[in-house]
């Protein structure tokens, strides 16, 4: 790789790293080309973007990057593949399933709204993170919920004083 392409690389790896505000860090290597197939279809399916990376020039990338990553470029060694996503537990979850049936991909980190998680145990609870949706669901729900239960009694009292008035 030319010195030019490498820039070039380092631009495009800044660009979408300025793009989104959920990075995952993973090593997929040893997987087989079926795996990692499954793996990459099950990214597109969830709306995740994976590519296989070089480490210096995420590195580099992260370093110019207005965000601030933390210990995350540390975990920049051996093979490396990033997530770039939108909901803050997809990728978790597409690792947790795929490490059902093997021990890859191993989780380095995470960059998730501006906090960082750093190691392959805190998958479990990355995983169990509730979207911004499933969030927003729930606290609609907490609020139907005493809506439903007056109208409810307010139905009840009104069948119970036409069965009076009877």
């Amino acid at each position: 790789m030319t010195r030019e392409e490498k820039s070039i690389a380092i631009e495009d790896l800044t660009a979408q790293l300025a793009g989104t505000n959920i990075v995952y860090v993973a090593d997929i290597s040893g997987l087989n080309a079926e795996t990692t197939s499954n793996l990459r279809r099950a990214c597109f399916k969830a709306g995740i973007k994976l590519e296989v990376v070089k480490n210096t020039l995420l590195a580099k990338a992260m370093e110019a990057s207005e965000n601030n990553y933390g210990e995350l470029p540390e975990t920049l060694k051996g093979n490396t593949s990033i997530f770039f996503a939108d909901v803050a537990n997809a990728p978790a979850k597409i690792i947790k399933e795929f490490r059902k049936k093997s021990d890859k991909p191993v989780f380095k980190g995470a960059y998730i709204n501006n906090e960082i998680y750093i190691g392959d145990n805190l998958l479990d609870s990355l995983a169990s993170l509730k979207s911004k949706e499933e969030v927003i669901g729930e606290i609609i729900g907490l609020l139907q919920s005493p809506a439903q239960r007056v109208i409810s009694a307010l139905k009840n009292q009104f069948a119970n004083e036409e069965g009076a008035e009877s």
